[in-house]
């Protein structure tokens, strides 16, 4: 084993062992994706998920980027390719399957697309969108030899084509768009990080059943923004809702219309039966 192939399958190890992941293909998806494909050519720029300040790596060996740490992409923008544990640990609590259809909202470079990819196999399919048309192109390339992705350049509040098993949300927004319910499948799952301008706030997965919507809030966390948000007025409205509710998780609703949820419950909602006579 080269000595890169031992720094990523220790990197995998101790996510796993930190963050209690539960998926073996997860485990092994970490520890076989070579981060560095995605990526510039190092010396890299890197910073630790509490701290704002960046440093160099010591090299271009791509050994450094076996640590728990974030990458930049742009960092005159703080744009990072994500932290490992926290995108290891939502992807373990979102339970995807081999066969499902992913969607994945703001895909960057490509590195988290190729683990989802891993996740579902070759029966699953990954639709990795971008708004930016410089990162989609060199997703794509990054991502020739996994073939259930395709990544599409396109503006994340759009309609989802086709319904999905998973939505996962890589930006920052105020609440979870229409879209993205209207997309999920009879047991689908959302999963988004709700923020306000300062980039902080918690992610919150959002799984739907026969009897209505479960919401739960997963962590905090901060991250880039979206590039815009529709309606200020109701984003604003919708944004101050979610932000009170996300405090109370879980959550249970009968139904999601227009960004808002409908006979709210902190208990489970019973599903209506019809009595025969």
């Amino acid at each position: 084993m080269s000595d890169v192939a031992a720094a990523r399958r220790r990197y995998a190890d101790e996510i796993a062992r930190n963050e209690k992941i539960t998926s073996p293909r997860l485990v092994q998806a970490l520890a076989t994706v070579p981060r560095e494909r995605f990526l510039d050519q190092g010396p890299w720029r890197i910073r630790s998920g509490t701290v704002r300040d960046y440093w160099s790596t010591q090299s271009a060996d791509p050994i450094h980027l076996y640590s728990d740490v974030l990458v930049a992409i742009d960092e005159s923008r703080q744009l990072d390719t994500g932290l490992p544990s926290l995108w290891a640990h939502v992807f373990d609590v979102l339970d995807i399957k081999e066969g499902e259809r992913v969607v994945q909202i703001g895909c960057g470079l490509g590195y988290y697309a190729a683990i989802l990819s891993e996740l579902v196999g070759r029966r699953g399919t990954v639709i990795a969108i971008d708004c930016e048309e410089a990162f989609v192109a060199r997703a794509e390339a990054n991502l020739r030899d996994w073939r259930n992705v395709e990544v599409v350049h396109g503006d994340g509040f759009e309609a989802i084509p086709g319904p999905a098993d998973v939505v996962v949300v890589h930006a920052g927004f105020g609440y979870p768009h229409q879209s993205w319910i209207d997309s999920l499948g009879r047991t689908g799952r959302l999963l988004v990080p709700l923020t306000g301008p300062d980039r902080q706030g918690r992610v919150v997965k959002i799984a739907r059943s026969p009897g209505g919507y479960r919401a739960d809030t997963i962590c905090g966390i901060e991250i880039f923004p979206c590039a815009g948000r529709g309606d200020p007025d109701g984003d604003a409205q919708l944004t101050a809702w979610w932000a009170q509710a996300s405090a109370l998780s879980p959550l249970f609703c009968r139904d999601i219309e227009r960004g808002l949820p409908s006979q709210v419950s902190t208990t489970p909602l019973r599903r209506k039966t019809r009595r025969s006579s």
